[in-house]
């Protein structure tokens, strides 16, 4: 498997470009698809510069219902009507940042559900023996805490955000498992609680943001979290790539305890398994 970063929010090369948002490209032997397809059209620019084509794509899957992950979706489907993009149904709701007295709209653009070639999903399902799809995550041990200034907006007003739109990728080829969170708003620990339910072991790769940056100091009990996580994680013989949403400050934090099994995926890196 070839796995190419298109867009993150920092770049590993001086020749592609760095936005809040996040999109991955994966070649099996079976497929070419994304994960998610960044905030804007700059993702495409860097597929482009990275080699990639995107009319060779055939699956699209959106991790959740945000508009960092969605922005691309639209221009992408003026370039391939062809491929199915696959979004989870509740990820078409109302979704706000409520912080400071503010309400900043980031749920997706209303007119992605209208395209011809969008599939909504409720519980995930499998494409082929390669590709599948997950979502039902509902432990909450470790969840981040950054999660409390995310809302859905309801007729009845906003209520915390529980993400039952979030859903998870793995990509199954050449004897490795590779499973793929946009954010894991949900908590990287319960979503691979739900893996081993539903696959029977642990994956070998797992490409993820752990949704842990704040713009301000960590408190106590946030930092015990972090390292609690990465405590359990490094007992794992489970390769980690993080980024986007998890923040350099709990990154090094992570690091210092899980040292090489984790690793900081910035935009135009690439694996290759």
């Amino acid at each position: 498997m070839k796995i190419i970063n298109l867009m993150e929010d920092t770049t590993g090369k001086n020749d592609v470009y760095a936005e809040h948002g996040f999109s991955v490209y994966i070649e099996t032997p079976g497929h070419r698809l994304l994960v998610d397809t960044g905030a804007s059209e700059k993702t495409w620019e860097n597929a482009a510069r990275l080699g990639v084509d995107l009319n060779g794509i055939d699956l699209v899957f959106l991790s959740h219902g945000h508009y960092d992950h969605s922005g691309g979706i639209l221009s992408f489907a003026e370039r391939n009507q062809d491929a199915k993009i696959y979004i989870h149904a509740r990820a078409l709701h109302d979704y706000y940042n409520l912080k400071d007295g503010r309400e900043k709209y980031i749920g997706i653009d209303q007119r992605i559900p209208k395209l011809p070639q969008v599939v909504l999903l409720e519980d995930g399902c499998r494409i082929d023996r390669e590709i599948s799809v997950f979502s039902g995550v509902t432990g909450r041990r470790k969840w981040p805490k950054s999660n409390l200034t995310l809302k859905r907006k309801t007729e009845e007003g906003f209520r915390q955000d529980s993400f039952d739109h979030e859903q998870y990728i793995v990509a199954e080829a050449e004897g490795k498992k590779v499973l793929v969170s946009g954010c894991a708003h949900n908590g990287i620990l319960n979503i691979l609680d739900r893996f081993r339910e539903l696959y029977g072991g642990d994956p070998d790769v797992v490409i993820s943001g752990f949704h842990m940056m704040k713009q301000t100091g960590y408190e106590a009990d946030e930092r015990e979290l972090i390292r609690d996580a990465a405590k359990e994680l490094r007992g794992m013989g489970t390769r980690f790539y993080t980024g986007h949403c998890t923040g350099n400050a709990a990154f090094q934090m992570m690091r210092e305890i899980m040292g090489e099994q984790l690793g900081y995926m910035h935009s135009g890196d690439q694996i290759l398994l």
